[in-house]
């Protein structure tokens, strides 16, 4: 059975290619698995939404009977049983998954929010010391491996590498060569270039809907 994936009806301009539904889409092109995508309205929530992710957010996927919300609950479950989750190194790659869900990406957002959403300059030059230093424990960590876990990519690699682009975007990694190497390294490869020409795709598909009315 087809998988589906829901992401929202349309977003505006800033969040484009970011959206989280962008982990899923990547993830899904490594593995070579088809899927469609489904939509909820960003704006008039409804009811069948918050039936299906009680936060009315996005993403959320129907992998046969299972319906299934938050992406790093996702990711593990798309990853089980592939390349991209080793069943050597599962602990391990579980491990950092869940490290850059709870350990580096809420530093990360605290420094977005305050410098893109808020627009708080003296808060976000207050919150970057604190994503900078994260960084660096992080970079210390990655080593001279390739990987986080040794020297094959992995699912935990995938969510780790999205969450840098925003710092590595913003000059937040331009001090911390190995792991702007790494990030890169991540996303130039191709099922990620592919989910984000997907993703803005899509974007690019409901702007043309809203044109027509």
């Amino acid at each position: 059975m087809t998988l589906v994936l829901t992401t929202y009806d349309w977003v505006p301009e800033f969040p484009r290619g970011f959206v989280r539904d962008i982990r899923v889409r990547w993830l899904l092109e490594e593995l070579g698995r088809p899927y469609v995508v489904e939509t909820v309205p960003l704006k008039d929530r409804t009811a069948d939404h918050l039936a299906r992710q009680p936060f009315h957010q996005v993403p959320f996927i129907r992998d046969g009977d299972l319906t299934l919300f938050e992406s790093g609950a996702i990711l593990l479950h798309l990853a089980e049983g592939t390349a991209l989750m080793p069943a050597a190194q599962r602990p391990h790659v579980q491990q950092w998954l869940i490290a850059a869900l709870n350990s580096v990406e809420p530093f990360v957002m605290a420094w977005i929010l305050a410098k893109f959403f808020d627009k708080d300059d003296a808060h976000a030059a207050r919150r970057e010391p604190l994503v900078r230093q994260r960084l660096a424990q992080l970079q210390a960590a990655l080593g001279d491996r390739p990987w986080l876990t040794g020297d094959d990519f992995t699912v935990a690699d995938l969510l780790m590498a999205d969450i840098l682009r925003i710092p590595a975007q913003n000059g937040l990694l331009d001090d911390l060569h190995p792991l702007a190497a790494y990030a890169e390294r991540a996303t130039d490869r191709p099922a990620f270039r592919k989910a984000l020409a997907d993703q803005m795709a899509h974007w690019r598909a409901a702007d043309e809907a809203r044109a027509a009315g």
